[in-house]
C-alpha cells in the first residue's frame, strides 16, 4: 500500500481593492516536505475580476503571478526568494500581505500524489 504525505497548501486570491476585502480565488500552491514538491497552477478569470474592479491592471497582475510560480520553480532569474531552499519559499509565498494578491492560510492534509491532489484542489478551489 502506497504512502500517504503530509502537504500543504494555500489558495491564491486576487483582491481587486483590498479596503473592500472582496476576493477571487486564481490559484492553489501546494507544498510536500516529504517529495521535495512546491508547484502552484493559477488560472486568471479576467472577466470575473474586472467585475470586480474594471480599473484593475490585469497585465501587472499576471506578472506578479507569474513571479509566484517562478518562485516555485526556483527559476534564478526570479530573484533571491526564488533561489530559497522549497520549505522557505513557500513560507515566503504563503506569508501573510495586504496587496492586490494574498493567500488563504496554509491548510495541511495527506496525499499519495501532490501533483494530483493540487490538479484537485485547483478544480475544486478555484475553476
Amino acid at each position: 500500500m502506497q504512502e500517504a504525505y503530509l502537504y500543504e497548501y494555500a489558495v491564491l486570491r486576487i483582491v481587486p481593492r483590498v479596503e473592500r476585502e472582496e476576493f477571487l480565488n486564481t490559484g492553489v500552491i501546494l507544498y510536500c516536505k516529504d517529495l521535495r514538491f512546491l508547484q502552484t497552477i493559477i488560472t486568471i478569470d479576467t472577466n470575473r475580476i474586472l467585475a470586480l474592479c474594471p480599473q484593475l491592471d490585469i497585465p501587472e497582475v499576471e506578472a506578479h503571478l507569474k513571479a509566484f510560480e517562478q518562485i516555485c520553480t526556483g527559476n534564478p532569474k526570479a530573484g533571491p526568494i526564488a533561489r530559497l531552499d522549497l520549505p522557505s519559499r513557500f513560507r515566503w509565498l504563503t506569508a501573510t500581505r495586504s496587496t492586490v494578491i494574498q493567500s488563504s492560510k496554509v491548510h495541511p492534509g495527506l496525499c499519495k500524489d501532490p501533483l494530483t491532489t493540487l490538479q484537485q484542489l485547483h478544480a475544486q478551489l478555484v475553476l
